[in-house]
C-alpha cells in the first residue's frame, strides 16, 4: 500500500514510521522542508533507540527509513496514494482545507482519513466531494508503541472506506476500535475526563502530582498516570479538547484553572521542558511544583 501522511508533527512521523515499518511506502509531507527534516530525524532517532534495545535490527531500520519520501509537495505526495492520513494540527478549518486540496490530487479509489483525536469527522467529510470515502484513524503517542487505533466512522462513510482502514490498521499489527463519530469519540472522551478530574485534585491540594499519577499507575494499572500523560499529550493540546467538548456536552467538561494558567505561561509539558513536571531529554525528573498550586503557580 503507499501511504501519504501529511504533517510531520510527532503524530504524523509517528504515523509514517509505523506505515513505514509495517512496509508500506510512505510519503511525509508538511509545508516546510524543515519541517519534513526534522520528523524524518525524529523517526531515525526512534528507530536507532530500538536498534539499541534490540528492538529493532539495523537491517529493519534502514528499511523502513528507505520506504519514507520526504517532500513539501502536496500534488507529488498524494499522487498514487492508496491511503491519505492528515495529521495536521487540531483546526477544524485547517484541516478541511487540507482535506479538500487533497481530494483534487488523489485517485478515484484512495480513502482519506484524519487523525483527529476529538473533532468532528463527518463536518471534517463535509468539505469533500466525495465524503463518503473519508473516515477517522485516530493513532495513539507514542505510536510505534501504542497497540490501539480508533477507527471512527462518519456519517457518511461506506463500508469499502471502512474496509480499507480496517486491512491498514491490521497491517500495523495494532488493534482497530470502531466508535460512531460523536465529540471527543471514545478515547479522547474519557481520557481528558479523567485527566481534568486530576488536574482538579491536584490544584486543591488532595494529593501531590506524581501521588496522584501513582495512585492510577500502582492502582488501576496505568502505564502512566493522567497528569504525565498531560504532559507528553500537551497541555496546551488537552486544553483544546476540553474547550470543544465543554461547547459540544457541557460544563462537565470546563478546563481546570490550572490547565489553562500553566497554558498561559506557556508551560505546556514534555515540548516546553515543563507543565506538571519538569521534563529533561524527554524524560519527566521532577514534579514541577507542590499541590494546590505551590509557587510557581501564584494565586488563584
Amino acid at each position: 500500500m503507499r501511504v501519504t501522511v501529511l504533517g510531520a508533527g510527532t503524530m504524523g512521523a509517528g504515523i509514517a514510521q509505523a506505515a513505514a515499518t509495517a512496509g508500506h511506502a510512505v510519503a511525509l509531507r508538511d509545508v516546510e522542508a524543515s519541517y519534513v527534516e526534522d520528523g524524518i530525524a525524529d523517526i531515525d532517532d526512534t528507530l536507532s533507540e530500538g536498534v539499541e534495545r534490540d528492538k529493532v535490527t539495523p537491517a529493519e531500520r534502514e528499511a523502513a527509513l528507505d520506504r519514507i519520501t520526504g517532500t513539501t509537495d502536496l500534488a507529488a505526495a498524494a499522487a498514487g496514494a492508496d491511503l491519505v492520513i492528515e495529521a495536521v494540527s487540531e483546526d477544524v478549518d485547517l484541516k478541511k482545507a487540507v482535506l479538500d486540496e487533497t481530494e483534487g490530487h488523489v485517485g478515484d479509489d484512495a480513502v482519506l482519513a484524519s487523525n483527529t483525536s476529538a473533532l468532528s469527522v463527518t463536518e471534517l467529510a463535509s468539505a469533500l466531494d466525495r465524503p463518503e470515502r473519508l473516515l477517522g484513524l485516530h493513532f495513539f503517542n507514542p505510536v510505534h508503541l501504542m497497540r490501539l487505533v480508533e477507527v471512527v466512522v462518519a456519517e457518511r462513510t461506506d463500508e469499502a472506506t471502512l474496509e480499507t482502514a480496517r486491512g491498514f490498521v491490521e497491517s500495523l499489527d495494532k488493534t482497530a476500535v470502531e466508535v460512531r463519530d460523536s465529540p471527543g469519540f471514545a478515547s479522547s472522551r474519557l481520557g481528558v475526563a479523567l485527566g481534568a478530574e486530576a488536574i482538579r485534585m491536584y490544584e486543591s491540594g488532595v494529593a501531590s502530582a506524581a501521588d496522584i499519577d501513582a495512585a492510577m499507575e500502582l492502582g488501576y494499572n496505568h502505564p502512566m498516570g493522567p497528569l504525565q500523560l498531560t504532559d507528553v499529550v500537551g497541555l496546551d493540546v488537552r486544553l483544546d479538547v476540553l474547550e470543544h467538548l465543554r461547547e459540544e456536552l457541557g460544563e462537565r467538561f470546563r478546563p481546570p484553572q490550572a490547565l489553562k494558567r500553566k497554558v498561559r505561561a506557556g508551560k505546556l509539558g514534555k515540548k516546553t521542558g515543563e507543565g506538571f513536571y519538569v521534563w529533561e531529554d524527554g524524560e519527566a525528573v521532577r514534579p514541577a511544583d507542590e499541590p494546590g498550586g505551590g509557587a510557581a503557580e501564584g494565586p488563584r
